[in-house]
């Protein structure tokens, strides 16, 4: 059973005292002893206090274990360089060399075969079940092969509603935090065909389905410090099992980062934090608000520090460009050369919509307010919008007519009051 920290209804904020004693007592049912442990984390761009939860876990289980490494679950995100890493974290090389003198930082390695291992196979009966019906197989299921020179693994990370899998945190550290390209395709693009507006903030979905039963290819123990934060701070903390920590986060996230509106906006300015470096991550101020737009509506992504669409899928992205799920299913063969996970990403930013007779019309008209040029934007069919021309002190305050302006957008899903 998972640790509980907080009850969902509790809305005060967990103090470093509290996270010690709750993991204290977790790492005291650990068997880990002599053993090797691996820590898997998210990267930069999600809110959360790794770097508390990383001293904590030093001071709890450093003694006991032989080593305590970290592993950075980048997914397909860009690697992290060691002074990021130390940024994120809170601490410095100082610090490091004194308190965390053997610890060593990994970045994931999603497109080197020679760093990743196969760990099983789904046939084609099992996915398409999984996937109800959606996806047929086989697919060979790849993870880093470092995380077989541990003999356990913690994963430790937050837990936001997440528009492929519904809810982020548990075995999505693993898959795809730390898988090789083939399961992280297929795993976008079964969310894509499903549809953000369907996915985001559901408790349990297909996706989560193929996530768990991957998860359950890696023969080794497991277990998962899942956290609830806000820019406020840690909301809560739970610890069992990946699957058990993720039941309770999830639940507990759902009251913590899904607002309810009455009525949905003609006009939403969405502005990026500047933890979202590139449009890859910074899609999700798209994605956790297209539920309250209204149809034919607009959605304004205002991020001036924005200035690449992906390092490393931007040419890609720059051939397809974002377009609405029916553009790609109604004529794949035109696109089956592209990696899945990029026509997934494509359309969860484009958003819904229709494509008939070779004219595209989305459910959104969203437009770009950054870094990105005209032409730029033009390649990629979004909008664009000069961010010297957006005051967001002009569209503040005005919900009761229907404009919306939501700060440091991308964590907190905005949902309409009569939706499910």
């Amino acid at each position: 059973m998972p640790t509980e920290s907080v009850a969902d209804t509790d809305k005060r904020l967990l103090s470093e005292d509290e996270v010690r004693q709750i993991v204290n007592n977790a790492a005291q049912t650990l068997d880990i002893n002599g053993r090797r442990v691996l820590l898997i984390v998210p990267d930069d761009t999600r809110t959360s206090p790794i770097g508390l939860m990383l001293r904590v876990l030093n001071d709890a289980v450093g003694p006991r274990v032989e080593k305590l490494d970290v592993l950075i679950a980048l997914g397909t995100h860009r690697p992290m360089p060691i002074e990021r890493i130390y940024r994120f974290l809170g601490i410095d090389a100082a610090f490091r060399e004194t308190n965390l003198p053997k610890t060593q930082f990994l970045n994931h390695a999603w497109n080197d075969p020679k760093r990743l291992r196969t760990i099983g196979t789904i046939p084609s009966e099992t996915l398409r079940s999984l996937s109800e019906g959606a996806l047929d197989g086989p697919i060979d299921v790849k993870i880093n092969s470092t995380l077989f020179d541990y003999d356990h693994a913690i994963v430790v990370g937050p837990t936001f509603p997440h528009e492929v899998v519904g809810f982020s945190g548990g075995n999505k550290y693993f898959f795809p935090g730390i898988a090789g390209r083939e399961i992280i395709d297929m795993f976008h693009w079964l969310g894509a065909l499903i549809t953000n507006r369907r996915v985001i903030g559901t408790h349990y979905t297909p996706v989560r389905a193929v996530v768990d039963h991957c998860a359950a290819m890696i023969d080794m123990p497991k277990h998962c410090f899942s956290l609830v934060v806000t820019k406020e701070g840690l909301h809560g903390l739970y610890f069992g099992t990946p699957e058990a920590a993720y039941e309770q986060a999830a639940r507990h996230s759902a009251q913590v980062h899904i607002k309810r509106v009455a009525r949905p906006f003609h006009t939403v300015i969405s502005v990026c934090p500047e933890m979202y470096p590139e449009l890859w991550t910074a899609g999700k101020c798209m994605y956790k608000l297209e539920p309250v737009v209204d149809s034919g509506g607009s959605l304004v992504i205002y991020g001036p520090h924005l200035a690449e669409i992906s390092k490393t899928h931007g040419h890609w992205i720059e051939e397809v460009g974002y377009h609405v799920l029916p553009y790609f299913t109604k004529q794949f063969d035109k696109f089956k050369h592209v990696p899945w996970g990029v026509l997934a990403h494509s359309t969860h930013v484009k958003g819904t919509g229709r494509y008939d007779n070779g004219v595209e019309v989305p459910d959104v008209n969203l437009s770009l307010a950054t870094a990105l040029s005209s032409d730029v934007c033009r390649k990629i069919n979004l909008g664009y919008r000069d961010p010297a021309t957006v005051d967001l002190d002009e569209y503040r305050g005005r919900e009761d007519e229907g404009i919306l302006v939501v700060e440091r957008a991308g964590e907190v899903l905005y949902r309409l009051e009569s939706s499910v």
